[in-house]
């Protein structure tokens, strides 16, 4: 069961989307105001926001925009009769994650609900530890015990395969391939630049060691230490 938040001005479309979704097990509280649900949605944690596009005193479009400075993660689908690409585009650029145009069917709105929902549920699930480094894939940061490492964004693709692989020879031609998208060219050193970017940044000043180099093979992360 989920708590969802119901942003609908249309009383009629209101009450049948949230008896619908509460005769499918979800909890449903209503909104039929864009000042009032900034208001409800500070007052308590919900799993999903369905909101309507055309809200009274606040639009759907600025209800998301201040949702999304508050909540990066909370899965928004919005609603509206608005189906131009225009109106999509500014919707989803605005924060939402997916966008349902009126009328819908109600089994497509729960499917699209349960998928995001499962999305929701991989993204809780974003952080990495290894030993002592922790990698959170949701906000792209990096800690070693407790200290904040800061990576490019080649050198953060690069601990992120390496960690993911843990404990896995990865040669050249893999890694070249995840982390820049090309054929590995062997007149070219960057991975080993690369590596050694990496290891500046995540392990001097510590005692153990996690990226290793097995010769003629490529590289390894990994935890036990020799």
């Amino acid at each position: 069961m989920a708590s969802i938040f119901l942003v609908e001005d249309e009383e009629r479309v209101a009450a049948f989307i949230q008896k619908a979704l509460e005769e499918n097990g979800h909890k449903v509280d209503l909104s039929r105001d864009g000042a009032d649900a900034v208001k409800q949605f500070a007052t308590k944690p919900f799993d999903l926001i369905m909101l309507d596009v055309m809200l009274p005193h606040l639009s759907g479009v600025e209800v998301c925009r201040h949702i999304r400075q508050k909540n990066k993660e909370i899965p928004i689908l919005m609603l509206t009769a608005l189906d131009s690409i225009d109106d999509k585009v500014n919707g989803l650029n605005t924060g939402a994650d997916d966008y349902m145009v009126k009328p819908f069917h109600f089994k497509e709105l729960l499917a699209r609900i349960d998928a995001l929902l499962r999305r929701k549920a991989v993204d809780t699930n974003s952080t990495l530890t290894l030993g002592e480094i922790t990698l959170d894939t949701y906000s792209n940061t990096v800690e070693r015990s407790g200290h904040k490492i800061t990576l490019t964004t080649k050198e953060y693709a690069l601990l992120e395969l390496l960690m993911r692989n843990h404990g896995k020879i990865l040669n050249r031609q893999t890694i070249a391939q995840k982390v820049w998208g090309i054929e590995f060219d062997t007149g070219t050193n960057v991975v080993d630049v690369y590596m050694n970017y990496l290891r500046n940044k995540v392990e001097k000043g510590f005692t153990n060691k996690y990226i290793h180099t097995v010769v003629g093979k490529g590289y390894m992360f990994k935890t036990e230490q020799a």
